[in-house]
């Protein structure tokens, strides 16, 4: 094992003796004197520990699994929770905080305290939290946890601080928002039903106060009892019983009557003068059938009773309701009944509650619904009431990230500054029409465009094969453009192709995806092993899209011996017909698994397909999934490599200019002691395709145990249909990572040349230089030359990621062709041609000569070497328990570094080019191959990964930016005056008004109702500690406390103030008399007699 070791050594700090290739053009030659050595390269590292800082920053797109929905009317912010602890708070554009509770347990229901800038959340653990809203970054106040009873239902009346929660034992407690102490004060079960009532009423599924009176509490039970309870008396007012389970209650705003919902599909009207029996029972769903029985119905699961002032008749709408026999084939419905009309409006996914909104806060005025809040499984949507044929609202916020299940990720920061606009121009017309055309009807908060801002761009991939462009700059999230890559190929007709053998389902979907901002140029690989090139144009065109088909499947027969190298170094065209008795010349094989469209097809401004790279079925098989991808512009060459080899495409000549297996791009160099594989005829032997020797094998079955390994190769994790056993796929050696760029394709090259940097799961880096002819003419023609020139290095695990810095430690970008619109009008007096950008090793470092550094990571250590000397200058170990997941050099404060996502969860930053470890956060858990799969970083310390199916979470490494990010996020809470109630008029207000205030604290409080039992309730912190809670409860609940102080003090003040202008007007009046009676006596006497 040490030989070994000594002899993989070796082969990093010194030339392999890899095969030359003559007629690879490269300007090879002797070293020049100015080639750096490593004792010349000494780059000044501007990056340090204080420059990094791991924050979440924000996320987009739907709340995974939601549970409940509650609206502030004043503020006009939005509140959903989730299954997972979470909350979303929605407002304007651009306001969108994601808050987490610690415990994880389900959120059952959200409680605005109205204006006041708090929100109460009720858990399935039964606490209850109060949260302060008016930080930019939510954060709970005080926690109570419920130690006997669970909590059901809670209600918070308008401008009240006493907060009724319902249980499963049928009791309702009360909690003061400010304390958050339970009050003495309980409505036991047994107190609000009959004695003579033997069965227990069930769970507290509703809690209201009368509009009409606040002193009177309407408890609903689950098992069909309501009770309204008089909170003064303590006694009950009326009991009312019906045979269905209820579901919900919804007062009219007069509190004269009140509606509920039932299970069995039935809405009951409700009286209060006469509290016998229901005013009004309808099935809105169920019809009489011909033997007079009614339809059996669905449940009908919310109800909301609203008046309305433009209309005599109010809205009734609800959820559910349909009968049984209709039910089956249709979706979940929400019905909206005003007067006669009954408007039933289908959703594409179950209803998991909805809102109506309304103008007023107060429940005893005139409701005014304007529009109703949907919460779906997987959407969320509001309908605008105001338009006779309810149109939704156009959604601000991305929502439909999930539309189709994200299967990869791509973040580009920095980019130019005219594609946002130029994606969005086109991408609006494929926007859908029919929306309300009212404003946003959720527009709290204040959000204002950060001074840091930079286009930013997140290009997602999903399973149906479409590609998405989203408007990431200044932490916002926004639709640009949608690529839908289903259209270059035929439809496939059942039983037709070998489609349905290859993938069960989603044949389209995207693996991976490779975009240059400059050029424009996009490329997408797909799980039936294809690769599509667009280029971006802004007029249609009709167009035939080349398709090219690749056989990628090399055994011991296909390979060919380092003497045939020699003499063929670059390949006959692989696309060339099969030898006859060649494996894959059968009518069954050689065959892609989709059908590229052959006949011309009209393409819309966008990005339009050029061409399409297949690989063929071989003996059987199906092509193993691509794993690896790069596409360079100025070179017009596209590279991909799976488990089986390479393939290089000129997409300018519409050529495939290589197709090697991997073994054959060593050559003679091989590192590996390989064992001769038995032909395929031998079925039954288990012999490896790249079998190893017995160490390096136990190494890398060790690591091909990892997720990583299964991911990279079976990304979507369904089986494949391969014959191929379980130590053969064990131990191919996979292309993992391509890069094209400016490098030296040998050890003595004077001159960088165009090269590909490959990279495998074996960890071995190998390099191929290019001959690429310079004049434009002579590149649509003259054919291309390259081959493999041996290995220049190893590293432990699978190679993930290559980067080049110049020797003064600057990034090299990679050569590119600066865009033009393939189908622009030409102009005769300018021909056009392509205009390049190249960014040269030698270009940008006349001090240190010749000569650039290469960054290589694998899953395990970075490596940075010297080129063109190959020595190897840094090395670090990364990780010796676990594996990476992604690499990636970024530019971060002026500089680069190495960031690095690991499996255990831990995220690290080295500098460059030392490879000084600069951050080891860990920040989560590897849960799922999702995270695996969408996880990447991006220039400016900004990283982003799919938190669930639906979610995207972006987060900073960068200390700058989280010291900044205050400013970017946006504010949740804006000081609103509260709207005043309505004036009754004098008649409402003398005959059915409120003749007695009612005043809670004299009930609630201590003093009335005394403490609550200690091991009912416990109450908790918040975690910000005692003297942050404080300085925090002095922005919510003290702001509310404060408020009815300096309100009782004006009270006194203005009681002082009354009291002396009595006393003055009581004065003046004796003045006043007194001055009449000196009159009086002076009457009749002239001047002089006084």
């Amino acid at each position: 094992m040490k030989k070994f070791r000594k002899v993989l050594d070796g082969l990093s700090s010194s030339s392999p003796g890899g095969v030359a290739s003559p007629s690879c053009g490269s300007a090879a030659g002797t070293p020049t004197s100015h080639a750096p050595t490593p004792q010349d390269i000494h780059v000044q590292e501007t990056l340090v520990s204080e420059n990094f800082q791991i924050c979440k920053t924000v996320r987009h797109g739907f709340p995974y699994q939601p549970t409940c929905l509650a609206f502030d009317p004043v503020q006009k912010i939005l509140a959903i929770g989730s299954r997972t602890g979470g909350i979303r708070i929605l407002g304007r554009p651009g306001v969108d905080c994601y808050s987490q509770h610690e415990s994880g347990a389900a959120v059952l229901q959200l409680q605005f305290l109205i204006n006041e800038g708090a929100l109460v959340t009720a858990c399935a653990d039964d606490t209850l939290h109060l949260w302060n809203l008016r930080q930019r970054r939510p954060a709970i106040l005080h926690s109570l946890k419920f130690n006997r009873e669970r909590i059901t239902f809670c209600h918070l009346p308008f401008q009240s601080k006493w907060l009724y929660v319902g249980t499963e034992r049928g009791n309702t407690h009360i909690v003061n928002i400010e304390s958050f102490v339970l009050s003495g004060y309980v409505i036991m079960w047994n107190k609000a039903i009959e004695l003579a009532t033997k069965a227990h009423p069930g769970p507290v599924v509703h809690l209201s106060d009368s509009p009409k009176d606040e002193g009177k509490l309407l408890i609903g039970f689950e098992s069909g009892t309501v009770v309204q309870w008089d909170l003064r008396a303590k006694k009950v007012d009326f009991r009312i019983y019906y045979d269905e389970a209820i579901h919900s209650v919804s007062w009219h705003h007069e509190g004269k009557q009140f509606m509920c919902s039932h299970s069995d599909g039935s809405l009951t009207m409700w009286n209060l003068r006469n509290t016998a029996r229901p005013i009004q029972i309808t099935y809105p769903h169920g019809k009489i059938l011909k033997d007079g029985r009614k339809e059996s119905c669905k449940p009908i699961l919310k109800v909301e009773y609203k008046t309305s002032r433009n209309s005599s008749e109010p809205y009734v709408i609800f959820s559910g309701g349909l009968s049984y026999d209709k039910s089956g084939g249709r979706r979940p419905t929400l019905t909206i009944m005003h007067g006669k009309a009954i408007t039933v409006l289908e959703m594409d996914h179950p209803i998991v509650e909805f809102l109506v909104l309304c103008d007023t806060p107060y429940s005893n005025e005139v409701q005014d619904p304007y529009a109703v809040v949907v919460l779906l499984e997987k959407d969320f949507i509001v309908v605008d009431l105001t338009q006779s044929n309810f149109p939704i609202f156009e959604n601000p916020y991305p929502m439909d990230i999930h539309e189709s299940p994200v299967t990869c990720t791509a973040y580009f920061a920095e980019c130019p500054p005219d594609i946002i606009p130029i994606l969005y121009s086109i991408g609006a017309k494929q926007k859908k029409t029919g929306y309300s055309h009212k404003e946003w009807p959720v527009s709290g908060g204040t959000w204002t465009l950060g001074s840091q801002t930079y286009p930013e761009i997140i290009v997602t991939g999903h399973a149906d094969g479409t590609v998405k462009f989203w408007d990431a700059s200044a932490i916002t999230l926004q639709m640009l453009y949608k690529l839908k890559t289903s259209k270059v190929f035929e439809k496939p007709k059942a039983g037709e192709g070998r489609a349905g053998e290859l993938v069960e389902e989603d044949p389209y979907a995207v693996q991976m995806v490779s975009w240059c901002p400059h050029s424009r140029l996009f490329c997408v690989v797909g799980i039936s092993a294809h690769v599509i090139l667009y280029r971006f144009s802004k007029h249609d065109a009709n167009t035939q899209i080349v398709s090219l088909e690749v056989r990628l499947q090399f055994d011991s027969e296909d390979v060919i011996s380092p003497s045939e190298a020699e003499n063929n170094p670059c390949f006959s065209d692989p696309s060339s017909p099969q030898p006859p008795g060649s494996p894959g010349s059968g009518t069954q094989d050689s065959l892609p698994c989709l059908k590229v469209k052959s006949r011309p097809v009209r393409m819309p401004p966008g990005y339009q397909a050029e061409m399409v790279v297949q690989l063929q079925w071989v003996d059987g098989e199906p092509p193993q999934q691509i794993t690896s991808l790069d596409i360079n512009s100025a070179y017009g060459l596209l590279a991909f490599g799976n488990c089986n080899g390479l393939t290089v495409v000129d997409f300018l000549q519409k050529t495939i200019l290589m197709c090697m297996g991997t073994l054959d791009l060593y050559g003679a160099a091989d590192p590996y002691q390989r064992l001769t594989r038995s032909p395929r005829k031998n079925r039954q032997s288990t012999s490896g395709l790249t079998e190893l020797s017995d160490n390096q094998v136990s190494m890398d079955m060790e690591r091909s145990k990892s997720p990583t390994s299964e991911s990279r190769e079976n990304s979507f994790s369904r089986s494949r249909s391969s014959s191929v056993s379980s130590i053969d796929r064990d131990t191919k050696e996979s292309v993992t990572t391509l890069q094209f760029g400016e490098s030296y394709g040998r050890k003595g090259d004077a001159l960088p040349t165009a090269c590909l940097w490959v990279g495998t799961s074996l960890g071995v880096v190998l390099l191929l230089p290019i001959s690429i002819p310079t004049e434009e003419e002579e590149r649509m023609e003259e054919p291309i030359t390259m081959g493999p020139s041996g290995t220049v290095l190893m590293l432990k695990g699978s190679v993930l990621r290559f980067a080049f810095l110049d020797c003064g430690g600057a990034l090299i970008q990679s050569p590119y062709e600066v865009w033009r619109d393939p189908n622009g009008p030409e102009d005769p007096d300018r021909p056009r041609r392509r205009k390049l950008i190249n960014f040269s090793p030698s270009s940008s470092q006349e001090a240190c000569g010749d000569g650039h550094l290469a960054v290589v990571c694998s899953e395990k250590q970075a490596k940075v070497i010297l080129m063109p000397t190959q020595a190897v200058l840094f090395t670090h170990n990364i990780t010796e328990s676990s594996f990476l997941l992604r690499a990636d050099v970024v530019s971060v404060c002026n500089s680069v570094c190495l960031a690095c996502f690991c499996a255990n969860g831990h995220i690290m930053t080295l500098s460059l080019p030392s490879l000084r470890p600069l951050m080891d956060i860990n920040y989560l858990p590897l849960t799922d191959l999702r995270i695996a799969r969408t996880f990447v970083f991006t220039n400016g310390g900004q990283a982003l990964y799919l938190s669930s199916p639906t979610e995207i979470q972006r987060l900073t490494y960068s200390q700058e930016m989280t010291d900044n990010l205050q400013d970017m996020l946006g504010e949740l809470f804006t000081p609103i005056e509260t709207p005043e109630a309505q004036n009754k008029g004098f008649l409402k207000g003398f005959f059915g008004g409120n003749a007695q205030t009612f005043d809670r604290e004299e009930l609630f409080g201590e003093a009335a109702a005394g403490k609550a039992s200690r091991s009912l309730a416990q109450h908790i912190p918040g975690p910000m500690g005692l003297e942050n809670m404080k300085a925090a409860a002095g922005g919510v609940v003290g702001d509310l406390a404060r408020a009815r102080i300096a309100l009782d003090q004006r009270g006194e003040r203005l009681g002082e103030l009354e009291e002396r202008t009595a006393l003055m007007m009581n004065s003046a009046e004796t003045f006043s008399t007194h001055a009449h009676q000196v009159m009086l006596k002076h009457k009749d006497k002239k001047w002089y007699q006084l």
